[in-house]
């Protein structure tokens, strides 16, 4: 048995309180146990029967019929739809303490409902986003192997991890170095064997340019980067390809030939996800010493408050985090 999972609430003013209560009703006969922590206030506006408490494994008497919280309120009230400055320190805070609890042993993992950037950034956040801020919280925590963060996208049988994630298209060439691919490489592959129970991983390496550059007519990277980096990889026990044309990676035939693609763009890896599980996918953080999971959406301003939200992602979140927690704790 592990302990629950922590789950920061998110975006005080999206779908974040509506789609938690929806995967609390999903899951509460059978679990993975969560605890949020958030305010509770906005967990009882969404419907939910709510628990307050004070340490995660209070969760555990009262995850059947209720949703329980460490209730932590905002500092403004929260309108559906009006994200407010105002909260952000709110937010930070709920992050800082689910993590917290997932470094101290008392929480199994951590799994975050989506932030809003915009707000954040006005507030004076300094992080990007969820992945950076959590790899800085845990960075004083001893880990037993290469350290991320590296983003991995997962969709029932599709996984992608990303070389860059929010960089402009201009930029890529550029930020696609061979130390950048080959540590993102040594993330994925330690994380499929320690988290995914993967004993032999096999990763596709995605081309940069079409046709993976057909042999330099249409770009170098392959040639200059890519392919030097693949082969040092592999130098190392890493199972990878050489770069592939990305156009023909994701259809059926070719995703039961890898376990993960290592991808070198943003919508190079998140277009695929989408398309084939466009409610399911789950944002997992590979390399921390912590176990993160996300749903793969935002923050659903333009419904939120509409109880129209669909949990989906969250619940697969969810699960996943229970499952990748259990490995490493060798119950899987």
């Amino acid at each position: 048995m592990i302990p629950p999972l922590a789950l920061s609430l998110g975006e005080p003013a999206g779908i974040g309180p509506e789609i938690v209560f929806k995967a609390w009703a999903a899951l509460k006969a059978e679990g993975p146990t969560f605890v949020v922590v958030g305010d509770a206030r906005l967990l009882k506006a969404a419907g939910a029967p709510v628990a307050p408490v004070f340490e995660p494994d209070e969760a555990r008497g009262v995850f059947g019929r209720a949703l329980p919280v460490i209730d932590v309120p905002t500092s403004v009230e929260a309108t559906p739809g009006r994200p407010d400055p105002a909260n952000a320190g709110c937010v930070a805070d709920w992050i800082t303490r689910a993590v917290d609890l997932a470094m101290d042993g008392r929480a199994a993992g951590v799994v975050t409902a989506p932030i809003a950037k915009a707000p954040l950034y006005a507030a004076g956040f300094p992080f990007p986003g969820h992945t950076e801020f959590i790899a800085d919280l845990t960075g004083d925590l001893p880990f037993d192997g290469t350290r991320g963060p590296v983003m991995m996208l997962t969709a029932r049988d599709l996984r992608v991890a990303l070389v860059t994630i929010h960089t402009p298209l201009a930029e890529v060439p550029q930020l696609v170095t061979a130390d950048r691919v080959i540590r993102t490489a040594r993330v994925v592959h330690e994380a499929l064997r320690r988290d995914f129970g993967v004993a032999r991983p096999r990763l596709a390496l995605a081309g940069l340019n079409p046709h993976a550059g057909e042999g330099g007519s249409i770009g170098l990277e392959e040639i200059e980067v890519l392919r030097p980096a693949a082969a040092s990889l592999r130098a190392e026990g890493v199972n990878i390809t050489d770069p592939l044309p990305a156009d023909t990676l994701f259809h059926d035939d070719a995703r039961v030939t890898y376990d993960a693609a290592v991808c070198l763009y943003h919508d190079q890896a998140l277009i695929p996800v989408k398309t084939l599980d466009f409610w399911g996918g789950v944002n997992v953080t590979l390399g921390l010493p912590v176990v993160r999971t996300s749903p793969d959406h935002g923050t659903g301003f333009e419904i939120a408050g509409k109880g129209v939200a669909r949990a989906d992602s969250l619940i697969a979140a969810i699960r996943l985090a229970a499952d990748m927690a259990a490995r490493r704790r060798g119950l899987r």
